[in-house]
């Protein structure tokens, strides 16, 4: 084994933690909030209204998220990858932590809900400086013949987080009774929180500072300006990449929750059912980043924008039949389409950046389409549901979304094999 290996395999194994923690929180909130938030913070609303609610104090850590990856962008572009990912994991651990000792509507009427929802900002703002930190540490300390397999890592910190959410929950729901989880049961899971970070942090600590940027030149001019000025065309670019992937994702295993309560299909069946398929998301994804080295970024997201697409149509039915194997399999399907985009997606983006300004490029072109995209992903398809009575209107929705995807990545270049060290990566 090289040194080489040795060092990227280490640089991938911190990201991937360190992402799978953050997302864990991050999902966590999305998970409570389909399920217990709407009771424990919205008691006077009725159910579907009262999830509609919990819904929006879920989005609006979505909102914060691009002023994180402004602020964390800047500063890593100008000190460095490292550093910023300590910061964004402390910062994360503690509002999640927080939100686990938080009373409830019971006990604090209002002001509860308030609370809440300034933690889930804190949150936000944490996870949008850490997903462009991570996926970039690992792009630059890798090589072009296989950054897309190797960047692909962090980005399965997404399934795992969520694997780990669904699970701790899933876990509670078939041990509690629900007095019992609604008592006292959902805040485990937040406080467990503390300790995954503390483990976070220590791997963290032991990492390497990304070479590319050590090497890099620095910008007399801020980041936003080199990147306004060279790549806001690449900036439009990840945005529109955006749109199926995020929405799909929080359509396929966050709303999918409030989707079969509302057909009387049982907590822990669904639970379950995107928990084997997080956990075959989590597989998959390095698989779709490595075909991307060989095929090209393009062509493997192109597949699963379209794939998405026409699958969402499917998947409601199947979720109807009320079938735990159906359920299953429509999840699962739907995250590997999922997968083709997202696993590649780190080494894309990456490469359309140059170094001093890459960090802040990745996290606005990301993080200002999860606004627009996962942050109202559950509200719309929520309110989709209540105003129609179908499941139809929500595939629509998807269905449009995959389609803008598609011609923002078909009018892209195509970025494999681009020397991270470019300046400004402008071809």
């Amino acid at each position: 084994m090289t040194g080489m290996a040795t060092s990227i395999k280490k640089i991938v194994a911190a990201s991937l933690i360190g992402t799978t923690i953050e997302w864990y929180d991050f999902f966590l909130y999305g998970s409570a909030a389909a399920l217990v938030f709407n009771k424990l913070f919205f008691p006077d609303s009725d159910p579907l209204t009262g999830t509609l609610l919990s819904f929006l104090t879920y989005a609006v850590g979505f909102v914060a998220r691009p002023l994180g990856g402004l602020i964390f962008g800047h500063y890593g572009d100008r000190f460095g990858r490292k550093t910023l990912l300590v910061v964004s994991l402390l910062t994360m651990g503690a509002a999640t932590f927080l939100i686990g000792c938080l009373p409830t509507y019971e006990s604090l009427g209002p002001s509860a809900a308030l609370l809440l929802t300034a933690l889930r900002l804190v949150q936000g703002f944490a996870l949008g400086g850490e997903w462009g930190g991570a996926v970039l540490i690992v792009s630059e300390h890798g090589d072009s013949n296989r950054r897309g397999f190797w960047a692909s890592w962090p980005q399965a910190g997404a399934p795992g987080g969520n694997l780990l959410a669904t699970g701790v929950l899933a876990i509670l729901a078939a041990w509690q009774s629900e007095a019992a989880f609604l008592s006292w049961g959902w805040r485990v899971p937040f406080l467990l929180s503390g300790v995954l970070v503390l483990i976070g942090l220590w791997i963290r600590l032991t990492i390497t500072e990304s070479p590319v940027f050590q090497q890099a030149e620095p910008e007399a001019r801020a980041p936003i300006v080199g990147v306004l000025k060279y790549h806001s065309k690449d900036v439009l670019t990840a945005i529109g990449a955006r749109l199926a992937e995020n929405i799909s994702f929080y359509l396929l295993t966050v709303f999918v929750i409030t989707y079969a309560k509302t057909t009387g299909i049982a907590n822990s069946t669904v639970l379950t059912a995107v928990l084997i398929a997080s956990a075959i998301h989590f597989v998959t994804i390095p698989m779709w980043g490595a075909l991307s080295d060989r095929v090209g970024r393009r062509p493997v997201y192109l597949a699963g924008a379209a794939g998405i697409g026409v699958w969402i149509f499917a998947f409601f039915p199947l979720v109807d039949t009320g079938n735990f194997l159906a359920i299953t399999l429509a999840v699962t399907v739907g995250l590997l389409f999922h997968g083709m985009m997202y696993g590649p997606q780190a080494a894309f983006f990456s490469e359309l950046f140059g170094t001093r300004m890459r960090y802040t490029g990745v996290s606005i072109g990301a993080q200002l389409s999860a606004i627009v995209a996962g942050a109202l992903a559950p509200i719309i398809a929520v309110a989709l549901l209540k105003g129609y009575g179908s499941s139809l209107p929500i595939s629509v929705y998807l269905g449009l979304a995959a389609v803008l995807t598609l011609v923002a990545v078909y009018a892209a270049r195509e970025t494999q094999g681009r020397d991270l060290a470019e300046r400004t990566n402008v071809r």
